[in-house]
């Protein structure tokens, strides 16, 4: 989010580190630890997306069983459940 928000490509009602800290509290979000297990998982995907950071955002989402939030079409390759598309 900090990187899309300094490219001006994300735009936020208030100071990042304060809307994270607002939608972990109000939403009962938790911020996910990277874990070895995601990392294996990294290493076994098709190269269907490059970036690194979504990488590791889908091995995530496969080795954690949960949806990922994004409007991003480039993980529709991947066996995930994405929310906004």
């Amino acid at each position: 989010m900090g990187i899309k928000q300094s490219k001006g490509k994300l735009t936020l009602a208030l100071p990042l580190e304060q809307y994270i800290y607002n939608k972990l509290t109000l939403e009962d979000y938790e911020i996910l630890p990277i874990t070895i297990k995601q990392l294996a998982k990294i290493t076994t995907l098709p190269f269907h997306h490059h970036d690194p950071f979504d990488r590791l955002l889908i091995a995530q989402s496969i080795t954690e069983q949960i949806p990922l939030v994004s409007k991003d079409t480039a993980f529709e390759p991947y066996e995930i459940e994405v929310i906004w598309h």
